[in-house]
């Protein structure tokens, strides 16, 4: 196969996947924050894979929201039809999605791998949003500019010292659910408790 049949190949597959995206956004209107008051950031990452994906962890794990930054689409088939149960933000800067956490009581938190604080380690506040940047680049500011902004690892004890976006928050969202799963409520019906 030539390369101009892989590039028509390519664009017809992106313009199915804006296809899929238009008719899934409409449906993700209608949804409702997860039972846990973490929130994921997504910061430009391709729109391809991996979006799908973290949704589908996102809505698993009762993710209250999913902030995409310089995200105009992505393909939704991966998550599954996690899409439309988990709200989706869309903003094309860092700085309102970071103010408007900060004005809602979040701590912001980076992934820097070997350098930042061991998530097993690490006592996650309720309110925590995670920020994934971009596949090959990271994040698209500079996090010292941004004092609130924590640092977490994900110890990896293989050579590579790599793992894929949507495999890392699944990890993180895994803790974080795993520290606070009993005060946001029943994982099997996937209602808060009422206090008696």
């Amino acid at each position: 196969m030539g390369p101009h049949k892989i590039r028509m190949m390519m664009k017809a597959e992106r313009a199915a996947a804006q296809r899929r995206f238009r008719r899934q956004r409409n449906k993700n209107r209608l949804a409702v924050p997860g039972i846990h008051d973490c929130i994921i950031v997504l910061d430009h990452l391709k729109p391809t894979f991996n979006v799908g994906k973290i949704f589908r962890s996102a809505e698993t794990f009762g993710c209250r929201e999913v902030h995409l930054i310089g995200i105009d689409f992505f393909d939704p088939a991966p998550s599954m039809g996690a899409f439309k149960w988990v709200p989706a933000h869309f903003h094309n800067r860092f700085m309102t999605c970071y103010a408007q956490l900060l004005d809602r009581g979040y701590t912001p938190f980076i992934l820097e791998p070997g350098q930042g604080e061991a998530i097993m380690d690490t006592r996650l506040p309720e309110k925590s949003a995670f920020v994934f940047g971009h596949e090959e680049y990271g994040i698209s500011f500079e996090p010292d500019l941004y004092p609130e902004i924590r640092r977490l690892t994900i110890p990896q004890y293989g050579r590579s010292q790599s793992l894929n976006v949507s495999v890392a928050a699944s990890i993180i969202l895994y803790e974080y659910a795993r520290q606070h799963g009993e005060s946001a409520g029943n994982p099997a019906t996937g209602k808060r408790e009422q206090a008696s």
